[in-house]
């Protein structure tokens, strides 16, 4: 094939691109192919936006991205998830500087154009000025014309023939809905973040995001850490040393797009035991003890709580819960991208834990600086140095065939979905094989503003 016509071939032959076994170099490094991607992927499909504990109250609101788009999620004067285009409709200034906060209406620091926090616009400095009947909705934001929460994670689209969000989530609702339900309540709060800007291609993120294949080599100091005088090292990710298809862990393809990396079958099904796994951290001693004394025989549960849950739950195309996290992928370009590892709390309104809760999450908070700032690092060197790599322009295909072929290793499940070994590349095979359908697929792409 003639690498000097792929850029010009990657804007209709997407089969040419993405094949069973491989995908072409130039998926990651078109700018052209990233900009396509903004609308045919995140402009149709369901997008995560925020969490509804970062916008508790009426007014409350956070910024964000939908691909490139800057939105402002919020909850309007009256109750209203939104989404609105974080962009004046006058000369496209953004209105909204903030990254969190409590407002009613918003002005633009540009020209002093106001709009309320429903998208209405309220009010134009010296109206007198224009000729136009500023009733007219054209003025008024723009925003997403679809907003839909699945148990406080708010996803939003662009795209009017979408399915419903829960038809969008499939499967994968399930594995969701059994990290919240180990929680009080079946609910978290969203707290500070860890912030990571790599130069490399958004697509590496995801294609790592439920890959056990890397993990005993790229992560092999964190490794080390977490077993540091050990007489026996079964401390964090250590069921990936030997031999990890041995291990009862798996990875499963859930449909559009969205997989799951579950390690949970490694973990002893008794209370305490996912703590007793956790590595140590400063500070930890204080707090276990301190939990014990005010629990007593409910201390092992809680202590679970403060442990890192063993589970990738990955939603197409920008949402990963990691352990205790939950990790946004945001484009910036075709070769930077930033990702926000967000802290996740208990909840506990009922009193499960008799007002042990802030010493679970003062532990918990502990536990969540690890990964990040120890193994986070490990992949985005990686992601750049994928991306470098790509640069070598006549070397055209990046492979993703482990477990392909190989009889009885990819197995198909009743609902549909397939699992496979922990390093299996089946996952990255068919989220690639969706990209491909919704890049050969235009989208009816939309926006909306208040009558």
């Amino acid at each position: 094939m003639n690498i000097s016509t792929f850029s010009d071939l990657a804007r209709r032959d997407w089969d040419a691109l993405v094949r069973e076994d491989r995908v072409h170099r130039s998926i990651y490094t078109d700018p052209a192919i990233f900009e396509l991607e903004m609308t045919h992927v995140f402009g149709a499909v369901w997008v995560y936006l925020a969490h509804e504990s970062q916008v508790p109250k009426d007014d409350d609101f956070v910024t964000a991205r939908l691909g490139l788009r800057p939105i402002i999620v919020l909850r309007d004067m009256n109750g209203k998830l939104r989404a609105l285009y974080n962009r004046c409709t006058h000369r496209g200034a953004r209105i909204c500087r903030q990254e969190r906060g409590s407002a009613r209406a918003f002005q633009c620091p540009y020209h002093g154009w106001t709009y309320f926090n429903t998208g209405k616009l309220r009010g134009v400095p010296w109206p007198e000025g224009y000729a136009c009947d500023f009733k007219d909705p054209q003025y008024n934001l723009a925003q997403v014309p679809r907003v839909e929460s699945y148990r406080g994670f708010i996803f939003g689209t662009l795209n009017e023939a979408a399915p419903p969000l829960p038809e969008y989530l499939g499967p994968a609702a399930r594995p969701i809905d059994q990290w919240l339900d180990r929680h009080p309540g079946g609910r978290v709060a969203v707290r500070e973040a860890n912030r990571l800007k790599f130069k490399g291609n958004w697509k590496l993120a995801y294609d790592n995001a439920a890959d056990g294949y890397h993990v005993i080599f790229s992560h092999r100091s964190l490794l080390e850490m977490e077993n540091r005088g050990e007489k026996d090292p079964s401390k964090g990710m250590s069921f990936y040393a030997g031999k990890p298809d041995e291990a009862p862990m798996y990875v499963q393809y859930l449909g559009h797009g969205h997989h799951f990396k579950d390690k949970r079958p490694n973990v002893a099904k008794r209370p305490g035991a996912l703590w007793e796994m956790e590595a140590a951290h400063p500070g930890m001693e204080h707090y276990e003890s301190a939990i014990r004394r005010k629990l007593g025989d409910k201390a092992a549960r809680a202590l679970d709580l403060a442990a890192s849950e063993p589970v990738n739950i990955n939603i197409f195309p920008n949402l990963s819960i990691l352990g205790n996290h939950i990790q946004v992928i945001e484009p910036l370009a075709v070769d930077e991208t930033h990702t926000t590892w967000y802290a996740t709390a208990v909840v506990d309104e009922a009193g499960e834990f008799d007002g042990a809760a802030d010493d679970i999450n003062a532990l918990r908070m502990r536990t969540q600086e690890a990964f990040p700032n120890f193994g986070e690092v490990d992949d985005a060197t990686n992601f750049e140095e994928i991306q470098k790599g790509l640069a070598a322009c006549e070397d055209e295909w990046v492979y993703m065939h482990r477990g392909l072929g190989v009889p009885g290793r990819v197995k198909g499940e009743p609902d549909g979905t397939l699992k496979a070994p922990a390093t299996d590349e089946v996952f990255m095979r068919e989220h690639m094989r969706e990209w491909k359908r919704l890049m050969s697929s235009p989208p009816r792409v939309a926006v909306t503003r208040l009558p």
